[in-house]
C-alpha cells in the first residue's frame, strides 16, 4: 500500500535566511577536509553531560524521546519566556544578555525581554513546576527567539550565541516534560533550521574564535537531528511520512560528507535499514546520496551540477564548505593536468567550477597559483604550476553561480 504524506504545513522559514566507490577515492578528499563534524561524539555515549537529568534511574539525555511511562509526569506552569526567580536573580547579578536589557541597562529586563538560560545540571527533584514552561510559552518563546535574526543592531555572532543558549534551554524544557507530540516535531524543525542555516552565516564571518562556535553549532545540530528523527518514529502512522521528513533526513547523510565524519555514531548502511522506503526514494534523500557519492568519487563536475541544480537552501548551507573544497580538487587536477604551453583559460575554468571570474582569481591565488592577462584582455591560468597548496587558513567561501534556490 502506496504511503501518503500527512499533510502539514511547512514550518516557516527563519527570518531572513533566505538567502563507495571507497577506499581508493578517499586521499583526495583527505587533502582537502574541512570536515566540521570531526570529532563530534557519538549521541549515544555523550549527550552533554548539562542536558541530563537526574532522578535516582537511568538519566534522560537532552533530547532523548523515551516512552512517557518511564518518567513522572511533570508538566510545567511558569507563563514567562523566563521564570520569575530567575529573573529577579540574573538582575542581581547582572547577568543579561544584551537582547535582555530594559533599556540598555544590564541590571534591569522585563518579562518581555528576559529569557530562560540553559541550565548545566538539573536534579528533577529540585524542579519546581513555576521554573518549567508549558508547551504555548516554549512555542511562543521559540517564535520570539527567531525573530531576533532579523537584527541588524548586533552581529550574526551575538545573536547566534544567545540564540544558541536559549533553543538548549527549550529542548531542556520539552524534555523534562517529555513532549513528543507533532508541535513538538515542529518546533525541533525549527530549531534545526536554526543551526543548519547557522552553518552558512558563520562562513563569513571573521571572528578569530569562530571555528569552536561552528563545531559547537555542528555539536547542537547532530543532538538536536538526533531528537527529531526519535520524534518521527514515536509518532509515525504506518502508512504516513511527515511533509518535510524527508528533506531533513538527508542532513544526515550529507554530514556524512568528509572521510571521517560518522556525526551521530551510527553508519549510513545500517542507519538506512530503519529509513522508510518512500523518504528513501524522496528527491531530497536521492540528491544526498548522489552529492555524497560524487563528493567520495572525487566527480568535481558532477557534484557542483547538481549542488547548483538541485539542493535546497537547508541543504546547501551544509554542503557549503565542501563546495570550496571540490574546486580545490578541481583546480588541483587542471594544474597537474595541464599542457604547459596551453594555459586554461579562466572564462572556461569559471563556468566548470560555477563562480565569477574575479572570485576565481582571488581563488587561484589563494591556492598560490598565478593568472595572467593577455594582450587581448582574456584571463588564463598557466598549468604545471608547482606551487599549488591548500590554505593555511582553510578556503574562502565564494559565491556559487547557477543555483535554482533564492538565497
Amino acid at each position: 500500500m502506496e504511503r501518503s504524506r500527512r499533510p502539514r504545513p511547512r514550518p516557516r522559514q527563519p527570518p531572513n535566511l533566505s538567502s563507495s566507490s571507497l577506499s581508493s577515492t578517499h586521499s583526495w578528499s583527505q587533502k582537502f577536509t574541512t570536515n566540521p563534524t570531526k570529532n563530534v561524539k557519538s549521541l549515544d555515549t555523550d549527550l552533554d553531560a548539562p542536558d541530563r537529568f537526574k532522578s535516582g534511574r537511568d538519566a534522560q539525555a537532552e533530547g532523548d524521546v523515551v516512552d512517557s511511562h518511564s518518567l513522572p509526569t511533570l508538566v510545567g506552569t511558569c507563563p514567562f519566556m523566563c521564570p520569575a526567580g530567575e529573573r529577579a536573580q540574573r538582575e542581581r547579578l547582572r547577568d543579561l544578555a544584551v537582547f535582555e536589557r530594559l533599556n540598555g541597562n544590564p541590571g534591569k529586563t522585563s518579562p518581555g525581554l528576559a529569557v530562560k538560560k540553559f541550565c548545566r545540571t538539573i536534579s528533577i527533584r529540585d524542579v519546581q513546576l513555576s521554573d518549567v514552561r508549558p508547551l504555548p510559552v516554549l512555542e511562543d518563546t521559540l517564535d520570539y527567539l527567531l525573530s531576533l535574526l532579523d537584527s541588524t543592531e548586533y552581529s550574526f555572532e551575538v545573536v547566534h550565541d544567545f540564540i544558541f543558549d536559549r533553543t538548549r534551554s527549550i529542548r531542556q524544557d520539552l524534555s523534562m516534560q517529555n513532549i513528543i507530540n507533532e508541535k513538538a516535531i515542529y518546533m525541533y524543525e525549527k530549531m534545526v533550521q536554526f543551526h543548519v542555516t547557522s552553518c552558512h552565516k558563520l562562513q563569513s564571518c571573521r571572528d578569530p574564535n569562530i571555528s569552536s562556535v561552528h563545531y559547537l553549532n555542528m555539536e547542537q545540530l547532530t543532538k538536536a537531528l538526533a531528537s527529531l528523527f526519535n520524534l518521527y518514529n514515536a509518532n509515525r502512522n504506518y502508512d504516513s511520512i511527515y511533509e518535510n521528513e524527508a528533506e531533513f533526513r538527508s542532513f544526515y547523510v550529507l554530514l556524512h560528507l568528509g572521510p571521517n565524519s560518522q556525526p551521530m555514531g551510527e553508519s549510513l548502511s545500517l542507519w538506512f535499514r530503519h529509513v522508510p522506503v518512500p523518504i528513501i526514494n524522496s528527491k531530497e534523500m536521492c540528491f544526498a546520496r548522489k552529492i555524497l557519492r560524487f563528493f567520495r568519487m572525487g566527480n568535481y563536475v558532477r557534484f557542483l551540477s547538481i549542488a547548483a541544480s538541485e539542493a535546497s537552501y537547508l541543504q546547501y548551507c551544509i554542503i557549503e564548505p565542501y563546495v570550496s573544497e571540490v574546486r580545490g580538487l578541481a583546480l588541483s587536477c587542471i594544474n597537474n593536468g595541464g599542457y604547459k604551453l596551453h594555459p586554461y583559460p579562466l572564462s572556461h575554468l569559471s563556468k566548470l567550477l560555477m563562480m565569477k571570474e574575479s572570485d576565481l582569481v582571488s581563488f587561484c591565488n589563494a591556492c598560490g597559483l598565478e593568472t595572467y592577462i593577455d594582450e587581448v584582455g582574456n584571463k588564463f591560468l598557466p598549468t604545471k604550476q608547482t606551487t599549488f597548496c591548500c590554505p593555511k587558513g582553510g578556503f574562502q567561501s565564494y559565491g556559487f553561480t547557477g543555483l535554482e534556490f533564492e538565497r
